[in-house]
C-alpha cells in the first residue's frame, strides 16, 4: 500500500490564482507536486516554496501545454523524479491571449488536454484521479447563452470536456475516475477581467445575479477536495458558483 505522504499530483497551469492554490491545498493534504507553468518561471517558484513549506516535494515543470515536445519533456522530467503519478489537474486553459492563431482555444483546451491525459497515463497509478476544471459558460455550452469574446473558450472546453468523457470506458478498467469541476465567473481571476474589457460591467452584473461569486480559493479547495474525495463517482460534475444566469 502506498504512503500518502508518497503520492503524486500534476498541477497544469499552477504558477498563479486558482492552479497556485490548488499546488498548495494538495501539498497540505500530503502530495508531492509537480508544477506546471508556461513562462513565469518566478511565480512558478514562489508556488515550489509554499508546497516545501508543508513538508512536500515540488517540482517545477515549464511546458507549453500546445508544444508536444515539451510535454514530452515535462512527463519525463516527473518520471525520472517521481516514477509515477496518482493525480492529475488539468487546470490551464486559454483562449483570450492575443496574437494566437483562430484555432489556438482548440488547440488548448482540447488538443492539449487530451494529449496530457495520454502522456500522463503511462505513469498513473490505477485508482488515480483526473481532475479536469472548466467553468459554468463552457459546460453549459450549446445549452444556455454565452458572452460573444467568451464563445471560442466555451465551445473549445465543452470539446475537451466531451472528449475526456470518452476516455472513463478506458479508465474504468484501471480504476481511474475522471472527475470535472465548473466554475461560475471567480472573483479576481484574469479571465473575467479581460471578458470586461469588452463588457463593462460584465461581473457586477452577474454578482448582482448570482448573489456572490466564488473566489479563486473556493474554486481551488473544490478543485483539490475533488482529486481526494474517494466516494465520487467517475464522470461526476461538481458545480462551484450558481448555475443560473442571463446575459
Amino acid at each position: 500500500m502506498k504512503n500518502d505522504s508518497e503520492r503524486v499530483a500534476l498541477v497544469t497551469g499552477a504558477s498563479r490564482g486558482v492552479g497556485a492554490s490548488v499546488a498548495g491545498f494538495l501539498a497540505e493534504a500530503g502530495f508531492n507536486v509537480v508544477i506546471n507553468y508556461h513562462s513565469k518561471s518566478s511565480r512558478a517558484e514562489e508556488v515550489a516554496h509554499i508546497v516545501r513549506e508543508k513538508g512536500r516535494e515540488a517540482l517545477l515543470a515549464q511546458a507549453d501545454l500546445t508544444s508536444e515536445n515539451e510535454m514530452k519533456e515535462m512527463i519525463k522530467l516527473v518520471q525520472e523524479k517521481f516514477g509515477c503519478l496518482d493525480l492529475l489537474v488539468l487546470n490551464a486553459s486559454g483562449g483570450l491571449e492575443k496574437g494566437k492563431d483562430a484555432d489556438y482555444p482548440m488547440q488548448l483546451n482540447l488538443t492539449a488536454q487530451k494529449r496530457a491525459v495520454d502522456l500522463s497515463l503511462p505513469l498513473m497509478l490505477d485508482g488515480g484521479r483526473i481532475v479536469f476544471v472548466t467553468s459554468h459558460l463552457a459546460h453549459f455550452h450549446g445549452v444556455k447563452p454565452v458572452y460573444p469574446l467568451y464563445e471560442p473558450i466555451a465551445q473549445s472546453k465543452k470539446a475537451g470536456e466531451e472528449a475526456l468523457r470518452a476516455y472513463i470506458p478506458e479508465l474504468s478498467k484501471r480504476d481511474i475516475k475522471l472527475i470535472i469541476v465548473s466554475g461560475d465567473l471567480i472573483e479576481g481571476t484574469i479571465t473575467p477581467k479581460l471578458m470586461q474589457r469588452q463588457n463593462p460591467g460584465l461581473i457586477e452584473t452577474r454578482r448582482k445575479q448570482a448573489g456572490v461569486l466564488p473566489t479563486a480559493e473556493e474554486f481551488a479547495r473544490a478543485i483539490a477536495s475533488s482529486g481526494l474525495d474517494k466516494q465520487l463517482e467517475t464522470g461526476t460534475t461538481i458545480f462551484v458558483g450558481s448555475t443560473d444566469w442571463e446575459i
